[in-house]
């Protein structure tokens, strides 16, 4: 598959997981916005770095999805550019493991969860549990 299309289909597959995380903090009361790197008005409004502070502001949480709308770029990158960019105290990162492991657990029944590691160690250990961008 082309790489752009694939990570186009990455991003929207973000949209919607924000929209299924907006719906569970909204079912339990919290005030979210929901804002997109790529134009889809009909779900979120667009990512502009202002608005995000301001409903901070207001005590909204603010779900940033879609990436940086730019292939070749993975989610985990634009996910930490956001945090820094909002001055966030908190970043999030939802995965379909448990924990980080020593190897990936969906391919090695003998994988290792780590209670504790540090960014450092991570990248010492080759962990690859993110993007080291």
């Amino acid at each position: 598959m082309d790489r752009s299309a694939a990570d186009y289909m990455g991003m929207l597959a973000t949209v919607m997981n924000g929209v299924a995380f907006q719906d569970a903090l909204e079912s339990v009361g919290c005030e979210t916005r929901l804002m997109s790197a790529l134009d889809i008005p009909e779900v979120g409004e667009k990512y502009i770095k202002r608005r995000g502070i301001r409903h901070m502001e207001k005590g909204r949480i603010v779900i940033c999805v879609a990436g940086t709308g730019n292939p070749f770029f993975t989610t985990d990158t634009a996910g930490v550019l956001r945090a820094l960019e909002l001055d966030c105290t908190m970043m999030i990162k939802a995965t379909k493991v448990d924990g980080v492991y020593d190897k990936d657990p969906k391919k090695f029944d003998d994988a290792n969860l780590i209670s504790e590691t540090s960014y450092s160690q991570v990248l010492q250990d080759n962990l690859r549990v993110m993007d080291q961008t």
